[in-house]
């Protein structure tokens, strides 16, 4: 998946190549690239990849979607790039035509619920909703007495408290008070909040794998132009051994996210495979982002911790997906109850037929 080898992410990759370069957009102060990459990013029909063409998409596949997340962790994009992709996916469950424009899901934690009140409107808070404040339009899972709903909801309509994760990114907290929807419709059987929280946590997945990829191949860069006692430090025993580990948490990342994507992409239902293999992968990545981001900063030293150098463009925005769509904890418990309750036994052969 972190080649290209498909069209939708070779679209992405040109364009991120073009007008997403880290250093580029390290140094303007003004946020003067966003608007020019994300009409791009719009023109190419990439926000809207995982909408079908009958609702005003591209009608990409799930694998070229996941890829295309992928190649957005490469380059730490800093746009709602993933956040609209994954409304999108999110609307189209119930059949709901997608907006133009920036969009986002609410609920984007697995314990806030949005509810339906009886005249139709919805109330509730939802914490850390990923650029809530840049979206017009939010995707919303909605609990009510009939099951749950999916709607379409207008930005404007909503309170947005203001927030930022450490990466300086919106991280904003969204209140619905008796908001009427634009749209609502009731989502497919067996439809929950959790299949939600899976989704986004296997694009966070690849989100961090992809970051990590590039984290690895700016550090081994660095070793090899910066000299120290007469020699490029990338001979120092010490350096090579911490970028074998950046090397192997890397690996595993991009090993976990991309098997839960193909259990998705490959899947007709989120079962109990599906849960397995996405909440492993959002276990093993966030641990991979904390570990792999250590050792990338040691790696550069006082350099990598000033705010004229990029690597902290992929470090700060991997930690801070550790905890979008459920952190590693919170899947970490929720495993092992579904280990607890169901037995070993009963799920090995799942993971072995992977």
């Amino acid at each position: 998946m972190a080649e290209s080898d498909n069209i939708v992410v070779e679209t992405a990759e040109k364009i991120f190549a073009d007008l997403a370069d880290p250093q580029t957009i390290n140094n303007d102060k003004k946020d003067a690239w966003k608007a020019p990459l994300w009409q791009a990013l719009s023109e190419a029909g990439l926000p809207r990849s995982w909408v079908p063409e009958d609702l005003g998409g591209s009608g990409a596949s799930l694998a070229d979607g996941f890829a295309l997340l992928n190649a957005a962790g490469r380059f730490a994009i800093a746009v709602p790039l993933a956040e609209t992709m994954l409304a999108g996916w999110l609307l189209a469950q119930a059949k709901i035509a997608s907006p133009d424009g920036e969009m986002t899901v609410v609920p984007a934690s697995p314990k806030d619920r949005i509810t339906l009140n009886a005249d139709g409107s919805l109330s509730g808070r939802a914490r850390g909703v990923p650029f809530a404040k840049a979206a017009r339009h939010f995707a919303v899972l909605v609990h009510g007495k009939d099951g749950v709903s999916i709607a379409l909801v207008d930005a404007a309509k909503v309170r947005i408290e203001a927030g930022l994760n450490v990466g300086y990114d919106h991280s904003d907290a969204v209140t619905l008070d008796n908001v009427d929807p634009v749209t609502i419709k009731p989502a497919p059987n067996a439809f929950d909040q959790i299949t939600l929280m899976l989704m986004g946590g296997v694009a966070r997945s690849l989100q961090i794998a992809g970051a990590l990829e590039s984290m690895l191949d700016i550090s081994v860069r660095y070793s090899n132009e910066r000299v120290a006692f007469e020699k490029k430090i990338s001979k120092f025993q010490a350096v090579q051994h911490n970028l074998a580990r950046l090397a192997g948490e890397s690996a595993a990342a991009l090993a976990a996210a991309t098997s839960a994507a193909d259990a998705v992409a490959n899947a007709k239902a989120f079962d109990d495979e599906i849960y397995l293999e996405a909440a492993s992968a959002k276990i093993r990545c966030a641990e991979a982002a904390e570990k792999g981001g250590s050792i990338a900063h040691q790696v550069h030293g006082a350099i990598g911790f000033t705010m004229e150098h990029i690597l902290h463009r992929y470090s700060l925005r991997a930690l801070a997906w550790r905890d979008d769509f459920g952190s590693e904890s919170h899947w970490a418990v929720e495993l092992g109850r579904l280990v607890a309750s169901r037995g070993a036994d009963e799920l090995w052969p799942l993971v072995a037929s992977r």
